[in-house]
């Protein structure tokens, strides 16, 4: 096998080659052309495809996940048609959007609901299990764990000005660069019961701010330009609590998929 590895390839061309089982990290594809090349079984996890354009492609048992916006398929962007369509199966989804105090309030009252049905789903699992991932992604804990990441960085950090807000057992994304004096500990391994007294602390957090804030507050401006994250030279309070928001309703969705494929065994 070749490794390469801090090198510069830009401009190179590759014609008659295979790349079957390679691993790609931190490799930068930007304007690349392909032509007649086979995915067939590859993943893609954490990438930019913005402004990419597939011509003349085979999508057979493709699955999708991510933010997307302005997603043409045959001259018809999907974009819409799949918000509407999560949005009938779950009607509670439109909530994550609030413009006011008391639909921030709402939309942190249901998601708390939620969870507290999926953390009582998540007991009646062995405890190994749920330091088992499904398909490279985090197991449950490690998912609780970056949520109480999440609540740190944007409500301790940004909105409440702390500069240490940061756990031990706070887990940032894969793909995060590492900053000096956040926790990055990927392969801890706390118990439930650990990692949810920590939440409970964030939780009540997130209420406090909430319980204290005006609609005229959502809008006030918040810059954090320390290292760590989040970075940000303009971001407003109801955007960063839209994000604390967005995160705890897509990894419950994420959690919920994955115990679902533990439950049955695959």
């Amino acid at each position: 096998m070749t490794d390469f590895t801090e090198q510069d390839l830009t401009g190179a061309r590759f014609e008659r080659v295979s790349l079957r089982g390679a691993h790609f990290t931190q490799v930068y594809f930007n304007d690349a052309r392909m032509h007649l090349v086979d995915l067939t079984g590859v993943r893609v996890r954490a990438a930019h495809l913005n402004g990419t354009r597939l011509r003349g492609v085979e999508m057979v048992d493709v699955e999708i996940s991510g933010e997307l916006t302005n997603v043409v398929v045959n001259g018809v962007d999907i974009a819409p048609l799949v918000d509407a369509e999560l949005n009938r199966l779950m009607p509670e989804r439109a909530k994550m959007r609030p413009r006011d105090v008391e639909g921030f309030r709402e939309a942190w009252s249901v998601l708390e609901r939620l969870w507290d049905g999926t953390v009582a789903r998540a007991r009646t699992f062995p405890e190994d299990a749920l330091h088992q991932g499904v398909d490279d992604e985090w197991s449950f804990i490690q998912t609780l764990r970056h949520l109480n990441f999440a609540v740190a960085a944007w409500v301790g950090g940004l909105i409440l000005r702390d500069p240490a807000p940061w756990h031990p057992l706070d887990l940032p994304w894969d793909e995060a660069p590492g900053w000096d004096g956040v926790p990055w500990d990927r392969e801890a391994q706390p118990s439930l019961e650990e990692v949810l007294t920590v939440r409970r602390q964030h939780q009540g957090m997130v209420r406090d701010v909430l319980d204290s804030l005006t609609d005229e507050g959502l809008t006030s401006v918040l810059t954090s330009t320390e290292p760590g994250w989040p970075e940000v030279e303009s971001c407003s309070l109801g955007e960063a609590m839209r994000v604390v928001l967005n995160e705890h309703w897509e990894h419950r969705l994420q959690a919920e998929r994955d115990m679902t494929a533990l439950g049955s065994g695959s």
